[in-house]
């Protein structure tokens, strides 16, 4: 079922102006061969995550470098619409003027992330409109 849904992400066609980056799809394939780790606070892997140190690793394994904490990969990377996000792009959750939560965009309106304690990676569907997005170039 996991390489169906990587499958799905790698390969379904974004347009030319939403298309995903290298690094990003790669970051997404590190997430998803995360399926099923558990969430610990503070955690960065490989086999124990928070939501940023999940994507702290992925990006890592995928060529790129992002801070530790989810207001720091905010302020670190490019800022984009909705509509312009790819598979791979980050997908913040703020809390009041503060970016509390991080995960990985996959595509179809979902992401890879690390929701909270007592829960494990997983692809879940975006859950509100108040999403922001972000790039890491």
């Amino acid at each position: 079922m996991l390489a169906v849904s990587v499958t799905a992400v790698l390969f379904t066609p974004a347009p030319p102006a939403q298309a995903a980056s290298l690094y990003g799809i790669k970051a997404v394939a590190v997430a998803a061969s995360k399926k099923g780790a558990p969430y610990v606070y503070g955690a960065t892997g490989p086999d124990e995550f928070d939501c940023s140190g999940l994507t702290l690793y992925a990006f890592r394994k995928a060529g790129r470098t992002l801070p530790r904490t989810a207001e720091a990969q905010y302020e670190s990377t490019d800022h984009i619409s909705r509509t312009e996000r790819a598979p791979g792009d980050l997908v913040f959750f703020p809390t009041g003027g503060t970016m509390r939560h991080v995960g990985i965009y996959a595509g179809h309106d979902q992401i890879w992330h690390a929701p909270r304690p007592g829960t494990r990676v997983r692809l879940e569907r975006i859950w509100t409109g108040t999403a922001r997005y972000s790039r890491a170039n």
